[in-house]
């Protein structure tokens, strides 16, 4: 018996070059593919931060504005306590601890709130980065990955 003939080294060395061509075009499209997803979960976050950042601006300056109304009436409702309080011979300074005790129990409930808000939002997360990283590995791995849920 004799062996099959072998194909001639030229052959062999082509089919070999073309797969080394094939492995370095597919190790150069992933890594295209990674860097592209980075700045796109990049651009994400940025884009996400810095509308929380315009968010927060506005914000603050609102609160400026309300807390300068808000320290208006509360002298006048620290001044109107003093009027209703009994024994007005110059202890209006009374009118003023209510006044505080109040501002005390309301600003407890807001910081039970606002603790409760910071704990049900979501950090500015890249999830359509996520969701395109999760579909490329689903097509890369043949379907085998939904078969693995």
């Amino acid at each position: 018996m004799s062996a099959p003939p072998s194909p001639p080294d030229s052959e062999r060395t082509d089919s070999q070059q073309n797969i080394a061509t094939a492995i370095a075009e597919v190790s150069e499209r992933a890594t295209l593919l990674i860097r592209e997803e980075i700045e796109l979960a990049k651009a994400e976050v940025s884009e996400k931060a810095s509308s929380l950042l315009r968010g927060a601006a506005v914000g603050v300056a609102a609160g400026v504005f309300v807390l300068t109304a808000l320290v208006f009436a509360l002298i006048g409702f620290a001044w109107l306590l003093y009027y209703y309080l009994p024994g007005n011979a110059f202890t209006y300074f009374w009118g003023f601890f209510a006044m505080a005790v109040i501002l005390l129990a309301l600003g407890a409930i807001a910081g039970l709130v606002a603790a409760r808000v910071v704990k049900r939002s979501a950090p500015p997360v890249p999830n359509m980065a996520i969701e395109e990283a999760r579909r490329i590995r689903e097509t890369v791995s043949g379907g085998d990955a939904e078969a693995q849920r």
